[in-house]
């Protein structure tokens, strides 16, 4: 509360603090065991566990390799967790170099500043190319490099236990294997020199898994992929 003094000063004295007060607050109990959770004042260890990934999309000229370094926080501990610390994007190419560096420090940040860190994912993945975006191999649709290094990102928090990973069962794998076996038994296909995907040529791509692998059988648009289906 603020106090407005009307009278002329003619002295001070600084208040000290009860020393009863300061006794209690010496004494209070600390809590044990508290999980550290990741923040910015953590400094950066002189080791961290690192992870690389190569990408090599259509749109660059040379490959591009992802390496993203995590921290162990509460190691040996039932609260021991890995947590992302930093990103590096290195390639021979330099027409992307600028805002590769800038991408690689917000998210090298973002990192480290802890919380719920996952929304990355999201956000890059939602980034188009205004000239289009590209099939990687295996025929993932991907609407831009951002949104590949964003995919990239997600497999790794998948494989830290950051991300659930939506597996499919083994009685749909089955199912979709009989699928996928009837569909090119019953049409034809394309040569190995023409076929860049691992499903069928004339599959459709999924809004699902953005992944082009989506087969009509008896009237119902089943992806080979995913296992997402319009029939249920």
């Amino acid at each position: 509360m603020t106090v407005k003094i009307s009278n002329k000063i003619v002295g001070y004295r600084v208040k000290k603090a009860d020393p009863e007060a300061t006794s209690e607050a010496a004494v209070a109990p600390k809590p044990e065991n508290t999980p550290v959770q990741m923040n910015e004042y953590i400094e950066r260890p002189d080791f961290l566990l690192g992870t690389t990934y190569k990408i090599k999309p259509p749109v660059a000229e040379h490959a591009m390799y992802i390496t993203i370094n995590d921290i162990l926080l509460n190691e040996g501990t039932d609260h021991e967790s890995r947590q992302p610390y930093e990103v590096f994007i290195n390639s021979k190419s330099m027409e992307h170099f600028q805002w590769v560096i800038a991408l690689t420090r917000v998210i090298s940040a973002v990192f480290r500043k802890g919380g719920d860190v996952t929304f990355l994912v999201e956000e890059l993945r939602s980034v188009y190319d205004p000239n289009g975006g590209y099939f990687k191999k295996g025929g993932v649709f991907m609407p831009s490099l951002v949104a590949e290094i964003g995919a990239v990102i997600e497999k790794h928090l998948k494989a830290i236990g950051l991300l659930e990973s939506e597996e499919m069962s083994e009685t749909t794998k089955r199912i979709l294997a009989e699928k996928r076996a009837e569909f090119e038994a019953s049409h034809t296909t394309a040569t190995n020199d023409d076929k860049a995907s691992d499903y069928p040529a004339n599959a459709t791509m999924c809004g699902k898994c953005s992944t082009k692998a989506v087969i009509v059988m008896d009237g119902c648009a089943t992806c080979l992929s995913c296992g997402d289906s319009k029939c249920g």
